[in-house]
């Protein structure tokens, strides 16, 4: 599995001081929470090891959550804090926008249709979905959209 970047985190990816999205869908996908100071205190190699670890079958999924658990105890002194796995995440849905997206779309000017929903990557709905919750900064909402090509 090839690491996949946004280039809307071009910014960051090399130095990795931000959490890439591909590794935030990893911790939604194995129910970890991981804060940026925690991601902050790891080494350069062990940020990489949990960019390129997959984390896709349950035995990956295992294996990548027993993984970031040591490392986070490591570094912290704390235990990792479980998070609740979605048993069907909105982005694993190529049937419903979430109104969230819709919202923060329509807000900028842009329609998603359903065909260009289906047609975008798990990891590109899990970005899209991430990026349009209310609370974060959606900075790069605009520019995920356009790196998506939905415009």
């Amino acid at each position: 599995m090839t690491a996949e970047f946004f280039e809307f985190e071009a910014d960051f990816v090399d130095s990795l001081r931000c959490i890439p999205m591909q590794v935030r869908y990893k911790l939604d996908t194995c129910g970890i929470k991981l804060k940026l100071s925690d991601w902050h205190q790891m080494t350069t190699l062990e940020r990489a090891n949990l960019v390129e670890l997959p984390c896709a079958k349950e035995t990956e999924i295992q294996f990548y959550q027993d993984y970031l658990q040591k490392l986070i105890l490591e570094h912290t002194g704390n235990q990792a804090t479980k998070l609740p796995i979605e048993p069907h995440p909105p982005w694993m849905d190529i049937a419903t926008i979430p109104p969230s997206v819709q919202e923060k779309a329509q807000a900028i000017g842009v329609t998603i249709t359903l065909q260009k929903w289906e047609k975008l990557t798990q990891l590109q709905r899990f970005a899209l979905i991430k990026l349009s919750r209310s609370g974060h900064e959606n900075n790069n909402f605009p520019k995920a959209i356009a790196e998506c090509q939905i415009t």
